[in-house]
């Protein structure tokens, strides 16, 4: 016993598991942003991004269409600078490549605010981009999440041959290596386009990872608030298809 307890044993026991999760989102809430009396009474600076998993989903993609067929809207980036100095509610988070041919907020034709994007070479769900995403969804309210993979991706193809040569590459780029080493060994067990059945696979896989991330990602899917899909762009015409989006 605890010589300046006073024998109180009830000093020692720790919250639930329940308290701990609660304990931990409103600890990221107040920590990156969220005082939530004033986030409550606060107006969204984009009233037209509030929307349910859904209806962000179709508003993506109908973005994406208008890019494809070169219409894409003029957007006022003046006042919207204005209307977004004070806050964000951005209505899609989006992980995606850091390919420079790959751009997701010209690609779903979308305006300052509205996309939250993390890119990295591979679009996989490291810590700190789990990190990042929790941040989207819990103090941003962002209902939807899309993982973005591309053809002829070089982060997979890396990989790929990496562990087919069972070799290292030079520098960090074996923290890419092992991050697509599952996917990269699924597709090689596949066979057919292996670069592609690559490609694919470790989209499905980062999908997967980002629904299941407890305690913030996992509760937001379960309650209906929060929905995770993925995709693949095509270089030659600018299409995103859909997948995993069960």
């Amino acid at each position: 016993m605890c010589e300046n307890c006073g024998g109180d044993r009830d000093v020692h026991i720790g919250p639930s598991r329940r308290s701990l999760i609660h304990l931990t989102v409103s600890a990221l809430g107040l920590a990156l942003g969220g005082v939530a009396l004033a986030k409550e009474t606060k107006a969204p600076p984009k009233p037209q991004n509030v929307l349910s998993p859904d209806a962000a989903l179709k508003r993506l993609m109908e973005g994406n269409v208008r890019y494809v067929e070169g219409v894409s809207r003029r957007h006022d980036f003046k006042h919207e600078r204005e209307a977004l100095a004070g806050g964000q509610n951005p209505f899609a988070a989006v992980l995606s490549c850091a390919d420079s041919r790959i751009a997701p907020e010209y690609a779903f034709d979308t305006g300052r605010g509205d996309l939250f994007v993390c890119r990295v070479a591979g679009n996989f769900a490291g810590t700190e981009t789990i990190a990042s995403m929790e941040y989207a969804v819990a103090v941003l309210n962002a209902p939807l999440i899309l993982v973005l993979g591309h053809d002829s991706c070089g982060a997979v193809d890396a990989a790929l041959k990496a562990i087919k040569d069972n070799t290292s590459p030079p520098g960090h780029i074996p923290s890419l290596v092992d991050a697509i080493a599952h996917a990269a060994k699924a597709a090689m067990q596949q066979g057919g386009d292996v670069l592609n059945n690559a490609i694919r696979q470790n989209v499905i896989d980062n999908v997967a990872k980002l629904k299941s991330a407890a305690p913030i990602l996992n509760a937001a899917v379960e309650q209906g608030k929060l929905k995770v899909v993925g995709g693949i762009y095509r270089l030659t015409t600018g299409t995103v298809e859909l997948i995993a989006q069960g």
